[in-house]
């Protein structure tokens, strides 16, 4: 494991979707009886910005949202977090929200959303500030955004193909949500993005339901760089850790076990800390491994920001090296 220099010039990310106010009900409590919520912002591209932001990237995130308090609420704390926010105000829409009825099993945890009228869904590529993604070493978005409204998967696209065109390094992670599409709209959707994708990030759930791919981990990595020329396909396997595909080698990354306090945007950390390293030009495995150590610092904090320090996820590392290259 190398260590990032600090003294080179800081990379610069921008990400670009929607963040919606969280609304969480205390651990055991259902929200049909709660008395109290707790509120934090949560969108997957503002949580890896976070995430990046922390480990020394420069972070930009870009949206569209409503002039109110409650889009007051979400600038303020992200920028509170050293992210830079490049928003467009708008008279029209509102803020999404989504509940989090916290709990264990057998019961489990549910999601309830309610982002209808959001203002991101008008967002045109008119309004996108073209230019900071032009300039950043990175962009990053998820297939979140372009699930929201027919109008904003063409700004999605437009913005990674503008991206594509100045060499701006372009991530993106399929991130498939139920809620919002069903697979096979989703699997059209998505694919036609993937030509301006550089580095995909796909659960294994997803690549078999959404993009029809079945087999392993490492036969899902190669199916898809095959079909689309991907430099990088990352496919994550949820407690069994993750699997790259980079220039013809496979690396794979356990995890760091945790004690979880709140496991939502574990995923977006894992991604953050990934994106952080490659952009301070760790190797692929490197990547894996701070991406891993990231997301499970992420679990031990509450709300959906990875809310950590280069020198604890360093500490992590230290701890243990469960990477494999062959």
């Amino acid at each position: 494991m190398t260590v990032p220099n600090t003294e080179q010039a800081m990379q610069r990310l921008v990400t670009f979707g929607e963040t919606m106010l969280r609304l969480s009900t205390p651990e055991g409590t259902r929200l049909s009886r709660t008395d109290t919520l707790d509120v934090h912002p949560g969108g997957a591209e503002s949580n890896v910005a976070v995430a990046c932001s922390h480990l020394g990237i420069d972070a930009t995130w870009v949206s569209k949202l409503p002039d109110t308090d409650l889009a007051a609420r979400i600038t303020s704390e992200l920028r509170g977090e050293g992210v830079d926010t490049d928003v467009v105000w708008s008279d029209e829409g509102r803020v999404g929200t989504y509940y989090l009825d916290v709990g264990g099993d057998p019961r489990g945890t549910n999601v309830i959303y309610d982002r209808a009228d959001a203002a991101i869904r008008r967002l045109t590529i008119d309004e996108v500030p073209l230019d900071r993604i032009r300039e950043a070493d990175a962009f990053y978005t998820s297939g979140i955004t372009p699930a929201l409204s027919g109008s904003l998967a063409k700004t999605t696209a437009a913005a990674l193909a503008d991206a594509q065109n100045a060499d701006t390094k372009t991530y993106f992670d399929v991130n498939y949500r139920s809620k919002l599409w069903d697979p096979a709209n989703a699997r059209q959707t998505l694919t036609d993005l993937f030509p301006d994708v550089d580095v995909l990030f796909v659960a294994e759930r997803d690549a078999r339901n959404v993009l029809d791919i079945d087999g392993e981990p490492e036969a899902i990595a190669t199916e898809l760089t095959d079909h689309w020329d991907f430099e990088t396909v990352v496919v994550t396997r949820s407690d069994t850790g993750s699997l790259a595909l980079h220039d013809g080698e496979v690396f794979e990354q356990g995890i760091y076990e945790a004690d979880t306090v709140d496991a939502i945007g574990t995923g977006d950390a894992f991604v953050g800390g990934y994106v952080a390293r490659r952009l301070q030009d760790g190797t692929v495995p490197d990547a894996l491994a701070y991406g891993a150590a990231t997301a499970s610092l992420k679990r031990t904090i509450a709300g959906d920001l990875a809310v950590v320090s280069p020198e604890e996820v360093r500490a992590v590392l230290d701890e243990d090296a469960s990477g494999i290259s062959r």
